[in-house]
């Protein structure tokens, strides 16, 4: 199965931590396409896990994203954006610059999000961070075309995800 996207898009990956999210993006755009809160965070602290830089992270995530909107690049958004707040920027940026806002969502079960993250290596945070994520992602998926985006991809199990097998850019 493959994913259509416009040349001209914004898209933003949703999924609570431990859903895939980054080796998705990884795995169908090149890593230049893709800005990662994670990498943003390094960028400032040298540690992606330090959220006492969140503020200034995301600041940079956002300068980035508008500098490739303005340069008419192709970006794909590796965060979280569980919560409305957090897309109501990026829906912004979009509309700013003409793009088209496209949300690929890894809805993937809780329980493997929290069995993922218990052997992740690089992350250290407690499971309760996930089960709030996924509160998060569970009351807003309804509304994301009602937020700005033109298309939404809901992806709801590992074996989904594995099966999408690219992205056409149209």
């Amino acid at each position: 199965m493959k994913i259509k996207i416009p040349k001209f898009s914004l898209v933003v990956m949703i999924g609570v931590s431990s859903a895939g999210k980054s080796s998705f993006a990884k795995k169908h755009f090149k890593k230049t396409e893709i800005v990662s809160s994670d990498e943003c965070r390094a960028i400032i602290s040298d540690d992606e896990n330090d959220q006492t830089v969140t503020k200034d992270a995301f600041a940079l995530l956002h300068y980035i994203i508008a500098k490739r909107l303005k340069n008419q690049r192709l970006t794909i958004v590796d965060a979280t954006s569980v919560q409305t707040e957090s897309r109501k920027s990026l829906i912004n940026l979009a509309r700013k610059y003409n793009y088209v806002a496209i949300a690929i969502v890894l809805d993937i079960p809780e329980q493997m999000c929290q069995d993922r993250h218990k052997v992740r290596q690089d992350r250290n945070f407690e499971d309760y961070v996930i089960s709030k994520q996924y509160q998060d992602l569970k009351r807003s998926i309804k509304y994301l075309k009602s937020e700005g985006f033109r298309k939404v991809h809901i992806l709801r199990s590992a074996e989904t995800v594995d099966a999408i097998t690219g992205i056409v850019r149209v």
